[in-house]
């Protein structure tokens, strides 16, 4: 049981594997639609700086691709209000995740699903059976797909049934220490994103700058200062939707606040204080999750 991936994403309830999938299409959409929308903005913006007219018709060709990229914008828009891919996203992340603090619980013992505590194991086996339709019952419409996947996997069950030892190792290395690569990583990477971005927006807003020099002193005829305003536009628009400042502080966060769960669980020695002690790192996961689906929900009803 002390392998580097005790518990991988197959041997979860199948309800996870359909809420996981349902997130990573969601998320695939919704950022791909996003991406392609404010890029149209940006080609209408470019495209309206200039003027091209082809033989004797008079016809301004850009003036045409201006307002097909702005046609193209409003059908992006029109479908992101309509499929609402992002709250696939979220609702989707949120039902994968509860489903995953469950399982983890009910695999090494934390509580509810305290082993060695005089109750058959056929009873808990069946309490975690009814959390997990509860999860689905209580759910909203996240477009999952059905599962074949059994709520209890062998991998599952086999992990529960392991001593205290091995239930201890594959928890603090498959999950918390696990959860700690993963938010250290993305902190780092989110950071580094966020200050790359604030570069290249400062970037153009000094072409800005410049473009409204030569343009006033009749140097360009071009509208360059209305492209580097658009292109300000949809990168801050960009930025706003990653969120990778406040993912950065958030992930920190939830990584240093894990480091400090890991020190108590390495110190429980009995079965009741480590099904205390799973229980509150779980509940740490849970809020940062929490934290996370109320932000991008705030931000997506702001805008």
């Amino acid at each position: 049981m002390a392998s580097a991936d005790p518990l991988p994403d197959d041997a979860l309830p199948g309800l996870f594997q359909a809420a996981d999938h349902a997130a990573v299409t969601g998320r695939s959409k919704y950022l791909t639609s996003t991406a392609l929308r404010l890029a149209l903005i940006v080609l209408a913006a470019v495209t309206a700086a200039a003027s091209l007219r082809l033989g004797g018709s008079g016809v301004d060709v850009l003036a045409l691709v201006t307002g097909v990229a702005f046609v193209a914008a409003v059908l992006v828009e029109l479908y992101l209000l309509a499929e609402r891919p992002e709250r696939t996203w979220y609702d989707g992340r949120a039902l994968a995740e509860s489903a995953k603090t469950l399982a983890w619980r009910f695999a090494v013992g934390g509580v509810p699903y305290v082993r060695d505590a005089g109750e058959p194991e056929d009873e808990v086996a069946l309490r975690f059976h009814r959390e997990i339709e509860t999860l689905l019952l209580d759910a909203p419409e996240t477009g999952i797909e059905a599962t074949t996947a059994p709520v209890i996997s062998d991998r599952l069950r086999g992990l529960r049934a392991g001593d205290f030892a091995d239930r201890r190792t594959a928890y603090l290395d498959g999950r918390i220490g696990d959860q700690q690569r993963w938010y250290a990583a993305r902190a780092a990477l989110n950071r580094s994103r966020a200050h790359l971005w604030r570069v290249l927006l400062l970037a153009v807003e000094l072409f800005g700058v410049i473009a409204a020099l030569l343009r006033a002193f009749g140097v360009v005829g071009i509208d360059l200062p209305g492209i580097a305003a658009a292109i300000a536009g949809a990168g801050a628009a960009w930025l706003a939707v990653k969120q990778h400042e406040s993912l950065s502080r958030a992930y920190a966060f939830a990584a240093n606040e894990l480091a400090i769960a890991r020190s108590r669980l390495e110190s429980a020695a009995d079965e009741t204080r480590w099904a205390a002690e799973v229980a509150d790192a779980e509940e740490a996961i849970s809020r940062e999750h929490t934290m996370w689906r109320a932000s991008r929900t705030a931000f997506r009803r702001r805008h």
